[in-house]
């Protein structure tokens, strides 16, 4: 059985600031505590497509593992490694990030995928993410009812770090904010 849900959410700062907080998110200092799931992030590539206006990036994600404590235990990893590749398009203000990951795919997978775009009734203002996630526990489906539970578990241990990282995208939006109009944050 696979969990999917998703989530959307409007920042009310303009698509050039949410995008420059999504990039810096993870590198400052005071989002330590809020995303303490996150443990390494290291840009493998990037490309700039000038003709395109478009910016390819493929970083690697190395996060404590998901789901129970139980079930880690079981697993014999506290660590899982993911790859998240994003497409920023200059000219459609259009920013993605697809984020997966590429260890303990015996026994989960897990796909995340977010986009940034210019809100409809406010483009210049207002910035619409829209997140899905899907998780599937793999080994466990002979055991249905405990795969649920533990995929239950999983999503709700996903959805508490996104309200965590939106909570450290609105300060990351705020510091921008603060940073352009010359005030020290």
């Amino acid at each position: 059985m696979v969990r999917a849900y998703s989530q959307e959410h409007i920042y009310r700062h303009p698509w050039e600031r949410v995008t420059s907080a999504s990039w810096r998110k993870f590198a400052d200092p005071m989002n330590k505590r809020a995303l303490s799931h996150i443990l390494e992030v290291d840009t493998l590539d990037h490309k700039l497509d000038a003709n395109l206006g478009k910016l390819y990036t493929t970083r690697a994600i190395t996060i404590h593992a998901p789901g129970p404590w139980f079930v880690r235990k079981i697993i014999g990893q506290d660590i899982c490694h993911c790859i998240e590749s994003t497409v920023v398009d200059a000219q459609s203000r259009s920013m993605q990030l697809s984020t997966r990951n590429i260890s303990l795919q015996n026994f989960i997978e897990v796909e995340e995928k977010i986009r940034y775009d210019p809100h409809p009734d406010n483009p210049n203002s207002w910035t619409v993410c829209k997140q899905e996630t899907s998780i599937k526990i793999k080994p466990l489906s002979a055991l249905a009812s405990m795969a649920e539970k533990i995929e239950q578990r999983c999503v709700e241990k996903f959805q508490s770090n996104s309200a965590k990282g939106r909570e450290v995208m609105e300060r990351m939006c705020k510091y921008l904010e603060a940073e352009a109009s010359g005030i020290s944050a």
